[in-house]
């Protein structure tokens, strides 16, 4: 049995080589300035409360076909959308512009103490309603094209149910539909959340709060290997500001409006609803059969927040007779922000788009 041998040599010298990182890690930090997300050129359309609808500016390619139906991007409730638009490297957003798609997006915003009963009624038949009416006024079309992102993809599913009528196409990345799949981490410890003591505690549930317990799925990787790791992610500036825009990102968590906050636990993870289908939204319930539009399902081989098991569920549950799934090899976010997503994952999306325009 081999046995681990140090000398005081050999710390010294780790030491020492450790301690010039943090001083090369001091020395990117002084020379940046602000972190700038969210660069892509883009107009608020429509606003209403704490929500805001961008419209993104089309990007002119000579020769390249474009994608005659608007997409609407409709982001999860918690962190913040420009995920999708995290830098001009990495823009899953600026990509789909470049490739002849006419984006708009949902902002959320920033949940407070006036937005505490807010709930599924509000933000699927009031606000994505509003915001689809919105974009089919805007771009003068009776149909538009809907991409919904994780929590977002769920409750894009429970719109387009609703009003199958407005939708031509439907797209679903990272998107949970069976909530109760045994890799489902997140799932397991929603399980053993009181739902009802936490919204009457809190009011809105605070996002740090949230944030933790997705940091604790992984503790080694988003934790300690992630803090041993800083000096290397910020040697120089390029990986310095990769590095902390997508830091930015993940602490930049709003509150959750109670209200939603608790029925989306009880319907989704504890009754499972798109399974068992339980899933209202007020005095409408939602049946995933008036489901009729094409449907791309994308989804990661590696998310640990939404298993690839937890969106294969989709399969069937609709009455789409053009269903077509995507797997990328890549975590949550990763479908997003990797060299793949630029290269294979947003063309691939524009494609599907471009085929089901007629």
């Amino acid at each position: 049995m081999s046995s681990i041998k140090f000398s005081p040599e050999n710390l010294a010298a780790e030491l020492s080589q450790f301690n010039e990182k943090l001083v090369q890690s001091y020395n990117t930090l002084q020379d940046l300035g602000e972190i700038q997300v969210g660069q892509t050129a883009k107009d608020i359309i429509y606003s209403e409360d704490k929500l805001q609808l961008y419209h993104y500016h089309a990007e002119k390619t000579p020769g390249r076909k474009r994608c005659k139906t608007p997409l609407l991007i409709c982001y999860a409730l918690v962190n913040r959308p420009y995920m999708v638009d995290l830098d001009p490297e990495r823009s899953f957003v600026k990509r789909l512009l470049e490739l002849g798609i006419d984006v708009y997006l949902i902002d959320w915003g920033y949940p407070d103490a006036a937005d505490r009963y807010l709930d599924m009624d509000d933000y699927i038949n009031c606000y994505i309603s509003n915001c689809v009416d919105q974009v089919r006024q805007h771009s003068d079309k009776q149909q538009i094209n809907l991409l919904g992102i994780c929590q977002g993809g769920a409750l894009s599913l429970c719109y387009t149910a609703l009003n199958p009528d407005k939708i031509k196409n439907l797209i679903t990345m990272v998107t949970p539909v069976d909530f109760q799949t045994p890799d489902n981490m997140l799932s397991h410890l929603a399980q053993q959340i009181d739902v009802d003591l936490a919204v009457e505690t809190y009011g809105n549930i605070p996002g740090a709060m949230l944030n933790d317990a997705y940091n604790s799925l992984m503790p080694m990787r988003l934790g300690i290997q992630k803090n041993l790791n800083i000096p290397q992610q910020l040697k120089d500036q390029a990986s310095a500001l990769s590095f902390l825009r997508m830091e930015k990102w993940i602490y930049d968590s709003p509150d959750q409006a109670g209200e939603m906050f608790r029925q989306f636990v009880q319907l989704f993870f504890k009754q499972n609803g798109f399974i068992h289908q339980q899933i209202c939204a007020g005095d409408k319930t939602v049946d995933l059969k008036q489901i009729k539009q094409p449907i791309l399902n994308v989804f990661g081989s590696f998310d640990h927040l939404v298993p690839p098991d937890a969106s294969r569920a989709l399969k069937g549950l609709t009455a789409s007779s053009d269903y077509t799934e995507y797997e990328v090899t890549s975590g949550h976010i990763g479908v997003f922000v990797s060299g793949k997503s630029q290269k294979e994952v947003a063309p691939a999306i524009s494609d599907w788009l471009k085929q089901h325009d007629q």
